[in-house]
């Protein structure tokens, strides 16, 4: 429990930098009192519990599966970190476990007994119930270890321990990048003591039932796309053109969230009332993404174009800010290239898996900027003897971090722009024709977005009340 309080905060900051927003929507059911059951999807391995905790008060502690608990060094820091083993007939399929089937079920029957003294605490766990962690907009089929470890827990205070179930969704709009969002979605709290009479009844099926409201709750809580196809295309979709399709001016992850559910609703009407259109708007959004890509340009870059103003004088007053602020990204970058770019690197040789990038690179990342910061300060300490320098130095290495990250993006985005306008220059009839096709691609997006919305709002007026 030590580690895991002195952790926490050294964590929270952690994420903090490594995404660059975390949105959680209500958030204070995460706050309720326990004892609390979380069950979430698992895309992102480490990287899911961890925003779990860092957003409750309230300590919480973590079902994993029993492979992580072989080393002696991890096994140590999963058991810090408040991790309960749980064995999985898989795994000793693959020779990771030495138990036998009989010895394995006993192992998990502690593990449950673990859970139980928890729930009789008002602690909170946290479980993955599809069992394994796959990086992809999907939810596999739910475990009914979940249900059975709540209705247990329950069960031996005849129901009035008070247990809720809280599932949540956590949504990544690019996982394996530095700096990319998270969205939270935090769907209504089930009370276990609701099904006590399905419990008495038959503890199998009131377990499956109770694994099922888990699964429909989660799944309004997620982006799920069914196959690869239609998930590239309405991520090409709410990457490109979402600030085009949603209509609040102040765009949050949350809006994100409803469009990306929006659009695939979208995309299954249309494949059963309209599949040509869907065909030629795929075909579309394929043929103008190629043609960015192989000119080199993004979508925001060609956006500059239809921008009314001066724009002049936006981009005289974008170069003097770029070349006054060049000093201080020059100083960002010397002192924080090394711990920045190790991460990276360390991730890429490491592991093929894409679940497991994010978490090397965090916790690499906190390990680098760690010895970076204090090796740096600890030289500019022995060569000035000046502990006022020594800490003004100390509080420069954060800023001027996050600010080269930024001028570095800008520089990034300036340069792009200045190609749209050569390319313009030196390719007009090319340059003019994307851009007709990207407002044809918007507006094409746009009708079918009122098409689709009024039919749907027709329906659902048509249909008979209850």
């Amino acid at each position: 429990m030590l580690f895991y309080t002195v952790m926490k905060p050294l964590v929270q900051v952690a994420l903090r930098v490594f995404f660059r927003q975390l949105e959680v929507r209500h958030p204070e059911r995460l706050q309720m009192r326990g004892p609390l059951l979380i069950t979430s999807n698992h895309p992102n391995t480490l990287m899911d519990p961890l925003v779990a905790a860092i957003n409750r008060r309230q300590p919480v502690a973590f079902l994993a599966k029993s492979t992580f608990f072989k080393n002696p060094i991890l096994r140590a820091i999963m058991e810090s970190g408040n991790s309960i083993p749980i064995y999985r007939r898989q795994d000793l399929d693959t020779g990771a476990e030495t138990l036998t089937p009989a010895q394995l079920e006993a192992q998990n029957e502690k593990a449950f007994g673990r859970c139980y003294d928890y729930f009789d605490k008002g602690g909170t766990i946290m479980i993955f119930p599809e069992g394994t962690s796959v990086s992809e907009r999907r939810l596999r089929p739910l475990k009914t270890g979940a249900a059975r470890i709540a209705l247990g827990a329950e069960a031996r205070h005849n129901f009035e321990l008070g247990l809720h179930i809280l599932p949540m969704g956590i949504n990544y709009f690019d996982p394996q990048r530095f700096r990319s969002d998270v969205f939270v979605e935090l769907a209504e709290p089930i009370s276990v003591a609701d099904y006590a009479e399905h419990y008495r009844q038959d503890p199998e099926a009131a377990a499956d039932v109770l694994t099922d409201e888990i699964r429909r709750r989660m799944e309004a809580s997620l982006i799920i796309t069914r196959t690869d196809e239609e998930d590239e295309l309405v991520t090409q979709v709410e990457r490109t053109f979402g600030q085009h399709l949603i209509q609040d001016d102040e765009e949050t992850l949350s809006d994100n969230f409803q469009l990306s559910r929006t659009l695939l609703k979208a995309v299954r009407f249309y494949e059963g009332h309209d599949p040509v259109r869907l065909a030629e708007v795929r075909e579309q959004l394929h043929n103008y993404h190629q043609e960015l890509r192989r000119l080199r340009l993004t979508d925001d870059a060609l956006e500059t174009r239809h921008v009314e103003g001066s724009r002049a004088s936006r981009a005289f007053s974008a170069g003097v800010r770029l070349l006054l602020g060049a000093p201080l990204f020059v100083y960002g970058v010397i002192n924080n290239y090394l711990p920045y770019k190790i991460p990276s690197m360390v991730a890429k040789r490491a592991t093929k898996d894409v679940e497991f990038v994010a978490p090397i690179m965090l916790v690499v990342g906190m390990i680098t900027f760690t010895l970076a910061y204090i090796g740096q300060t600890v030289l500019v300490y022995h060569f000035t003897q000046d502990w006022r320098w020594t800490l003004l130095y100390f509080l420069s290495l954060p800023v001027s971090g996050f600010y080269a990250l930024s001028y570095s993006g800008n520089l990034a985005a300036r340069l792009r722009r200045l190609r749209v306008l050569r390319l313009f220059r030196t390719e007009r009839p090319l340059m003019e024709g994307l851009l007709r096709q990207r407002t044809e691609l918007i507006r094409v997006l746009r009708e079918a977005r009122e098409v689709y919305l009024s039919t749907a709002a027709s329906a659902t007026d048509s249909a008979p009340s209850a």
